[in-house]
């Protein structure tokens, strides 16, 4: 990358795009979709057990390997060029479910009428 200034500009992007992303989808946009729907929104897991119960997104687990991922990219990719190159190439298959999750959360608020 120190030879790249394009290609690291890319991967600086991707490092916190994704980050923020799943950060709002997960942290604001769920616990607001769960109290529109007359669910109780608490903590995190339970959130994300409730979304999955309700369908908002696939798996919890998978959900939580996001999270972990954001934090390698994000904490570690400094000292382990290798970590980084893996969490990129992970995070990269995760965007399609992000987005679904996404765009679902909010095709459930415009088929209610709420946005």
């Amino acid at each position: 990358m120190e030879n790249d200034v394009e290609f690291a500009e890319r991967v600086e992007a991707f490092v916190g795009r994704f980050p923020r992303l799943q950060d709002k989808v997960g942290d604001r946009l769920l616990p607001l979709l769960l109290h529109a729907l007359g669910e109780k929104a608490s903590s995190v897991i339970d959130n994300l057990d409730r979304a999955e119960r309700l369908g908002l997104i696939e798996s919890v687990d998978e959900w939580i390997s996001m999270s972990n991922l954001r934090n390698q990219m994000v904490h570690e990719y400094v000292e382990d060029p290798a970590i980084l190159a893996n969490a990129l190439q992970t995070g990269h298959g995760f965007v399609p479910t992000l987005l679904a999750t996404a765009n679902g959360m909010i095709g459930e608020m415009e088929r209610r009428g709420w946005v």
